[in-house]
């Protein structure tokens, strides 16, 4: 099948105009741009260079010039299902390869381009530009030991054919390393997962927390939607967050903890927010959505008139949430850590969080959080109580959450100065490598 050709739709502020002299020209992609790189291009444009984004659904982002590519109708999945996961991506990388090579047709040619490699798009740039530098974002690499997979054994079924699909799955990810002149994760812990042989191009900058708005507000007020309620901070408020509830991030043993607290904490409210598809794993074995499911196991033990889902939310409204939060629960499994962990504890929020790798990189218990064991439901539900029932005696470890995550990943002072540095130094054409 042949992709149709690719939509180039101007949809942002216009690039410098040749009179500005443009020190660098950046090309950034990811198909729902600007994801992970909107502060890095954002600020890239501010310093006068020229900067073009291309995406599938691109967000504006002042002074870069977006560009949109569109993928065909796919109608011929290969019948092999181990490669179908990697035949899409490919159609990805193809289609993007050919709007790049628009690009170059136009004249334009990136001293650096920056990209994630997650859905493909990455595998073909430098054979639309063989000279220009490669800098992609490393997330996660998958394997079958010690990380997400296989993790949880109540949803995990052993198989050869899900082992070797995995192993598939970090394709694109390693043709992107391999061409690449330097990579970045956002953790430690991240970086560690990629193969010993690519590990020394990558570098660890988190994409950065902004700590002048992340931060406690004892102004700060929550209605959830047409209950007639409000919370203030110092108001008994429990909250989990997740971009949709799922096991991945724990919803399950929350949900299971939930009975427990709430009857411990007569007068707590939880405000749950998340939307009911899945991001990460894999769908209800029986259908309808995980929310439905766990409701069914528990609900009945729930006093539902202190139960709110929210769905998704607003950023604004989502960090008044957290503002007035009492106690914040984050779970994971051994993935790609949440921003809301750490806006939640910028926010001065006191955290109780499971035990896993890349929480224990950010939160060291009863220093700056409170860490409990992923599966352990008891243990959840008495940590939470406990918060609930003695703000005064726990506050000490939403401030030091907050200093960490200041210290550590402050958007303005340590994050986006690196990640400049690192384009800086990886968009010079005399570096053989970063």
């Amino acid at each position: 099948m042949k992709p149709k050709t690719p939509i180039l739709e101007s949809a942002g502020t216009a690039p410098c105009e040749p009179s500005q002299a443009p020190r660098r020209r950046y090309l950034f992609i990811h198909q729902n741009f600007p994801g992970q790189f909107v502060h890095v291009a954002k600020a890239l444009a501010a310093q006068g260079h020229e900067v073009l984004a291309l995406g599938i659904t691109p967000r504006p982002v002042e002074g870069v010039q977006l560009l949109r590519y569109q993928l065909p109708t796919f109608k011929a999945p290969s019948q092999l299902a181990l490669v179908r996961n990697f035949e899409v991506k490919a159609l990805h990388g193809q289609v993007c390869a050919q709007a790049m090579q628009g690009l170059a047709d136009q004249g334009f040619s990136p001293d650096l381009i920056v990209a994630h490699p997650g859905w493909g798009e990455a595998l073909f740039c430098k054979d639309v530009w063989p000279g220009a530098r490669l800098m992609v974002f490393s997330e996660f690499y998958y394997c079958a030991q010690g990380r997400d997979y296989g993790f949880d054994p109540e949803f995990y079924r052993e198989s050869l054919l899900a082992h070797c699909a995995l192993r598939l799955k970090n394709t694109t990810l390693l043709h992107a390393l391999s061409t690449a002149d330097t990579a970045y994760a956002p953790t430690e812990w991240q970086r560690r997962q990629v193969p010993d042989e690519y590990r020394s191009k990558v570098r660890v900058i988190h994409d950065g927390i902004d700590t002048n708005v992340a931060k406690p507000d004892p102004g700060a007020r929550f209605s959830p939607a047409g209950k007639g309620l409000e919370f203030k901070p110092g108001d008994e408020v429990l909250t989990f967050i997740s971009r949709n509830l799922e096991p991945y991030r724990g919803f399950h043993i929350f949900m299971r903890a939930l009975p427990a607290i709430l009857k411990a904490r007569p007068h707590a409210h939880c405000v749950l927010v998340g939307g009911d598809e899945v991001s990460y794993g894999t769908k209800p074995a029986g259908g309808g959505t995980w929310r439905e499911v766990l409701l069914k196991e528990v609900g009945g033990q729930l006093p539902m008139d202190r139960v709110h889902f929210v769905g998704t939310l607003p950023y604004a409204r989502y960090l008044q949430l957290v503002q007035v939060s009492r106690c914040h629960v984050y779970l994971t499994y051994p993935f790609v850590l949440s921003w809301s962990c750490l806006e939640a504890m910028s926010a001065g929020c006191v955290v109780v969080a499971s035990r896993t790798a890349p929480v224990e990189e950010v939160m060291e218990h009863e220093v700056n959080g409170l860490l409990f064991d992923f599966f352990d439901v008891r243990a959840l539900a008495e940590t939470v109580a406990a918060v609930l029932a003695d703000p005064a005696a726990h506050a000490h470890l939403g401030q030091a959450a907050r200093q960490a995550v200041v210290a550590r990943f402050d958007l303005a002072t340590r994050c986006l100065p690196d990640l400049l540095a690192l384009v800086e130094q990886a968009g010079r054409q005399d570096q053989a490598s970063v």
